[in-house]
């Protein structure tokens, strides 16, 4: 659940006054992402009274995650002492955007860079009933989906939670989208953690983050509104029920485990009995809370109506809803994209079996932003097709 408002009688502790350690660049540490423990702990070690710790810490978390407020200043209900002694000793700057792109059909990418230099791309994807983030929570991946470019780019490390948040706010920023009230309509309605990276593999930081997102004198979002995107890290997924709460998707794309040991090679960890046991674990399941499968459509290779019978005999009993990707290429892709009428035939066979699988229409395909294609500038290191099933062949 989100955390709480901190109780009247709540004392400061010593754990409380951990705060972000400065980085060795000297740069302040930022206040984005902190609990409102943290932040409690923050205000103490610059000599906020203790009898007001409780008032400034909703005041900040309000300009901060409601009104989406950019620096101290414009914290006018916190006193000016306060405001510059917060000034002086931390931050509450954003990502930089390094580009913008913005798609003919509207969807938007953005290439921003974090501490350290290293950059990562986050993708607003606008629709006519919701507005769609696709957020990271690494920069770069270590599952090497063989299908997926983002996964061609070696691990450099997990984001903070102030990281994975912040990217929320960057996308609020640039769309003008502060200040709506929670059943307001607002551009960015949903946050789908599908961008780069396996968030499983970063979970604490991840739940910390939409714990920020959820929190309902905040960014307010409803937890089935938030939608963790997974290729199958099974321990990690029980814990997402627990301690999140949020909508699953799982990175599925093959029906037997010899197929999604190459494509999905963290299968041979937890292969699909696995995986399906923790799913039909997942708590409140229902018609309005499904599991989304993610099937991405491979010319001859997982595309065949025998592949689509045995999926829907994989999840016979689970809520649930297929969504069928075409594969979006990139350059040295060691793959095709199925046939329109091939997707249109496997999608026939799910729908009969009482199935929803919509065709994901391919969005900012023109910029590098469709499913599968984030890879951010800096960290790029190319691959030929060669290389690529090399390494799927080696495992």
């Amino acid at each position: 659940m989100p955390a709480a408002n901190l109780p009247s009688a709540t004392p400061i502790t010593p754990d409380m006054l951990t705060v972000p350690r400065k980085p060795v660049d000297g740069l302040r540490p930022s206040l984005i992402g902190l609990s409102r423990e943290q932040l409690a702990g923050a205000l103490a070690a610059i000599d906020v009274p203790e009898k007001t710790i409780k008032m400034r810490v909703g005041q900040i978390w309000q300009w901060l995650y409601n009104k989406g407020a950019q620096d101290f200043e414009a914290m006018t209900n916190i006193a000016k002492d306060v405001r510059a002694r917060l000034a002086e000793s931390y931050s509450i700057d954003r990502p930089e955007i390094v580009t913008k792109q913005v798609s003919a059909d509207g969807t938007r990418k953005y290439l921003l860079r974090i501490a350290g230099g290293h950059e990562v791309e986050t993708v607003y994807i606008p629709e006519s009933d919701r507005g769609t983030l696709c957020i990271s929570s690494q920069v770069g991946c270590t599952l090497t989906c063989s299908f997926c470019h983002t996964g061609t780019q070696k691990l450099v490390r997990n984001l903070t939670a102030g990281e994975i948040v912040a990217q929320i706010m960057v996308a609020r920023d640039d769309l003008g989208d502060w200040g709506h009230k929670v059943e307001g309509k607002r551009l960015v309605s949903n946050v789908v953690l599908t961008g780069m990276g396996e968030p499983h593999y970063n979970f604490n930081n991840v739940r910390d983050a939409m714990h920020i997102a959820m929190d309902h004198e905040g960014i307010a979002l409803s937890r089935r509104r938030i939608t963790l995107s997974t290729s199958g890290v099974v321990p990690e997924i029980y814990k997402t029920g627990d301690e999140i709460g949020c909508l699953l998707a799982v990175s599925f794309h093959a029906t037997t485990d010899d197929v999604r040991d190459g494509l999905v090679p963290i299968n041979k960890r937890w292969n699909i009995e696995k995986l399906l046991e923790a799913l039909r674990a997942y708590p409140r399941l229902s018609n309005s809370e499904r599991i989304t499968f993610e099937y991405v459509m491979l010319k001859d290779v997982n595309d065949s109506d025998a592949d689509a019978r045995r999926l829907v005999k994989l999840i016979a009993g689970i809520p649930a809803k297929i969504n069928l990707i075409p594969f979006n290429p990139w350059p040295g892709a060691p793959y095709e994209r199925s046939s329109w009428e091939r997707i249109e035939a496997f999608a026939e066979i799910v729908n009969r079996a009482g199935y929803a699988s919509p065709v994901r229409t391919p969005r900012g395909e023109d910029i590098m932003a469709a499913c599968g294609q984030l890879k951010s500038a800096t960290e790029r290191a190319r691959k030929s097709a060669a290389q690529i099933a090399a390494d799927v062949a080696a495992g």
